[in-house]
Order: C-alpha cells, then sequence, then structure tokens
C-alpha cells in the first residue's frame, strides 16, 4: 500500500455509512476506487486460511492481502465506535441535510457505475430494471420483527454484511427491516460483547462466501453485475429522499419511539403537513457537496493514476 493513511480514511467513510439505515458502505468503497481489490481480498481468505494451517505465514498473509483488509477494517470499526452517536444525533436533530448530502451522494455514484458498463444491450437494461425493483421494493416493505435469540443474531449478521457490500443495498436498513437496528446499535454503544459475538460470527461467515459469488460474478459478467448495481444504486434513493412523513412508529429497546413506516413528501407538501421548515436551500447545498466530494475524489484517483502511469 501507498497511502495507509488514505485507506484508513476510506475505512471511515465505510464504517460511517453503514450506521446510517439507507446508505451502504459498499457505495463509498465503489466511489473510492478499492470496491474490486475488496472483494478480491475478502474471497482469497478460505484459500489464504489453508495456507496458515499447514504453516505457510507469508504466503497467506500475501494471499489474504491483510495488510489492505486489517487497515480497512480498522477504519471501519473506528468509524462505527467512534460516530454511531454522533450518526445517530444528526439522523435525529438534522435529518433533512444528512439526508440530501446522501442522496447527492449516491445519484452520482450511480453515474459512476453506469459509466463503467462497456455496452448497453437489452440483457443489461433487464439487469439494471431488476436492480432498480429489487432495491425499490426492500425500501418499502413492511418491517418484521426476529427474535434477539443467538440464531437470529446470526442469520441478521450474514444477511446484513452481504448487503453492506452492496453498492446501494443498506445493510442497516435490513436491520431496520428485521426490527434489529436498535439493538445492534445498541449493543454497538454500549460494547455488549455476548450481543455483538454472535452478530459479529454472522457477519463473517455472511462475508466470505458472499464476496467470493460477487467477485466471481464481476469477473465474468462484469456489465451485467454493474447493471445491477446501478439499479441497486437508483432504487435505493427512495430510501434516503430527505422529506418523509412518519406512518407508524416503534418502541425501540431503549423505549423510545422510532419511525417505523415512512412516506415520502414534496419540500413544499413536507412544510405544510409538519408544519417544519423544509430547508429547501440547505438540502440543495448539501447534495451538491455529496456530488462534488464523489467527483473530486473521482478527480484525485485519476490524477494519481495518470501521474503513477508518466513515471513508469
Amino acid at each position: 500500500m501507498k497511502n495507509p493513511l488514505l485507506l484508513f480514511l476510506k475505512g471511515m467513510a465505510m464504517g460511517a455509512a453503514d450506521v446510517v439505515p439507507g446508505v451502504s458502505g459498499g457505495t463509498v468503497a465503489f466511489i473510492s476506487g478499492i470496491y474490486d481489490e475488496l472483494l478480491r481480498s475478502i474471497a482469497s481468505i478460505p484459500e489464504a486460511a489453508l495456507q496458515l494451517l499447514r504453516g505457510r505465514v507469508v504466503k497467506a498473509w500475501q494471499m489474504a492481502n491483510a495488510t489492505f483488509l486489517l487497515v480497512l477494517l480498522s477504519g471501519i470499526l473506528t468509524s462505527v465506535f467512534s460516530l454511531a452517536r454522533l450518526i445517530t444525533w444528526l439522523l435525529e436533530h438534522h435529518p433533512i441535510p444528512v439526508w440530501s448530502f446522501f442522496f447527492g451522494l449516491i445519484l452520482v455514484s450511480s453515474h459512476l457505475v453506469a459509466r463503467e458498463i462497456g455496452r448497453w444491450n437489452w440483457t443489461r437494461v433487464l439487469s439494471f430494471v431488476l436492480g432498480g425493483a429489487f432495491a425499490w421494493w426492500i425500501t418499502v416493505a413492511s418491517p418484521i420483527q426476529w427474535g434477539h435469540d443467538p440464531l437470529s443474531l446470526f442469520l441478521a449478521g450474514a444477511i446484513a454484511i452481504c448487503a453492506m457490500i452492496l453498492p446501494g443495498i443498506s445493510g442497516s436498513f435490513l436491520l431496520v427491516l428485521m426490527g434489529l437496528y436498535s439493538l445492534v446499535l445498541g449493543a454497538v454503544k454500549n460494547l455488549d460483547i455476548a450481543v455483538l459475538a454472535v452478530f459479529a460470527a454472522g457477519c463473517l461467515v455472511g462475508i466470505l462466501s458472499f464476496a467470493r459469488l460477487l467477485s466471481w460474478l464481476l469477473a465474468r459478467f462484469r456489465d451485467l453485475t454493474l447493471a445491477f448495481l446501478t439499479g441497486l444504486m437508483l432504487g435505493s434513493l427512495n430510501k434516503v429522499w430527505p422529506w418523509k412523513q412518519t406512518l407508524t412508529w416503534q418502541l425501540d429497546s431503549h423505549g423510545q419511539q422510532q419511525p417505523l413506516l415512512q412516506e415520502n413528501l414534496w419540500p413544499l407538501q413536507f412544510a405544510q403537513q409538519s408544519g417544519q421548515d423544509a430547508q429547501l436551500l440547505a438540502a440543495i447545498l448539501l447534495a451538491v457537496a455529496g456530488v462534488a466530494l464523489v467527483l473530486g475524489l473521482e478527480w484525485l484517483a485519476g490524477r494519481k493514476q495518470r501521474a503513477a502511469g508518466a513515471g513508469e
């Protein structure tokens, strides 16, 4: 790695995104240029583990790209444990600017992903439509209540982590749908080791199996897979629309009310029905900031690639 600090910061950005229900750390990985390497590294872990059992420590470390994964994971965990309270507070007290920022970020990211598709044809269009429909369905699905037993937590971890490495599908939001978001976030805040250990075990099993599948799909059916991922990202915009009306509520593990079912409103409708300021100017500025951030990251990445090419 040429810049471990930059990779650590990318991990922190992924962790911050994963805390927000509706935003995927996979989206951040894609726009920061580490998505393919992340999938390849995770997919190689089982084979690297076999090498480790045979006593080939150096080969196992290199095969798993372990330095890359450890630095990235350190950034993710640092962000999750340090920013969980801040992001929860921002979503509670300043939801419109926060959702607007992520709306702009995801919108321009979907354009960058679509731009990588070599050739559009009816199969790519169909894959794009299916991805968008699937993401939209997830955002409007009625929540269910999973149990809090170890098996449920393990399965929830396996499912949520798969979504977290998919651009456009939020593992946090899937936890909301399963009725476990407050429990898991509360465990992070309170360092509940028992809950976190079971959940993390599910995450480990889920990510090792799913990353291998996704890496295989990108290697053999890249355009089809990218079209599906583009649809996922655009379909997920329904969840991050800033102006919402809460239809039903639920009590979290601390007895506080949390939104359960919501519908999107236009800014004027929101102002009329809620009696609150729609903060339209702030929303536009934050959405533009999200777009500018992604385009700036892309420009910097392109500049570094050109400089590296010129130096060879």
